[in-house]
């Protein structure tokens, strides 16, 4: 059942957490996702059989929280993530898996915390303010406010300029990114969100001697198939054995 954190003039933050042995999974969805996603869902149910603490969470404005999405930045939901950890795993060595903007969440809050004993980017997506803006849509943004394009579900896809402003602030892939554990990162080859390119700038970028780049051949961006999940499941198990 979801569960709300209240915070003290923060919007709640709904959640769902499973007691167990450590290290606390930590699960981050992408922009505009939320926890209950089949990687998310199918990650927790795999804990439970294994008796594995498990944390996910929604962001302010995604999922079952409160708060409006176009009030998001990358820093606010850095807080809402620093917040869950908090609340519910607040000693002892975290896993956090990230899913595309979730990824370039869980490189920050590593790079925050000190305890974080591993990393899993699934088609991880830090510094996309940067690489996937262009001239024309910096442009728009500083002259609207906002952009809005066709999404994936029906519902249009909008990136607000605090949004941007706030990826920029948090750029990573420039310089080396001092998390030295363990980090696997699992990307399709036919991703058209996140160019493989990406996977392999972070790679080279990260301070860690132990990082796995593993490329699905026919795998997209969202690495949602059973076999994906399947990986995903036995990469997650073996970082925690």
């Amino acid at each position: 059942m979801t569960a709300y954190l209240t915070r003290p003039d923060k919007p709640a933050l709904a959640y769902r957490y499973r007691p167990g042995r450590g290290p606390t999974i930590v699960f981050l969805p992408g922009y505009r996702s939320d926890m209950e996603g089949g990687k998310a869902t199918a990650l927790d149910a795999w804990a439970g059989r294994t008796g594995r603490a498990m944390l996910r969470l929604d962001y302010v404005g995604c999922g079952a929280s409160e708060g409006d999405f176009e009030d998001g930045t990358l820093d606010l939901w850095l807080g809402d993530v620093l917040d869950a950890v908090d609340a519910f795993a607040p000693t002892g060595p975290l896993v956090i898996v990230g899913s595309s903007m979730g990824g370039w969440l869980a490189l920050l809050a590593a790079l925050r915390l000190g305890r974080v004993q591993a990393l899993v980017g699934i088609a991880a997506a830090p510094d996309f303010t940067d690489w996937d803006f262009d001239d024309d849509k910096r442009a728009l943004l500083a002259a609207d406010g906002r952009i809005e394009e066709p999404g994936d579900y029906g519902e249009p896809h909008v990136t607000t300029h605090g949004f941007w402003q706030s990826g920029q602030a948090n750029l990573l892939l420039n310089d080396e990114i001092n998390f030295s554990g363990p980090v696997r990162l699992l990307h399709g080859q036919m991703d058209d969100v996140v160019p493989v390119s990406i996977a392999l700038r972070l790679s080279r970028a990260l301070r860690s001697a132990d990082v796995q780049t593993i490329l699905i051949k026919d795998g997209d961006h969202r690495l949602s198939r059973d076999a994906d999940i399947a990986l995903l499941i036995a990469t997650v198990g073996a970082l925690l054995e």
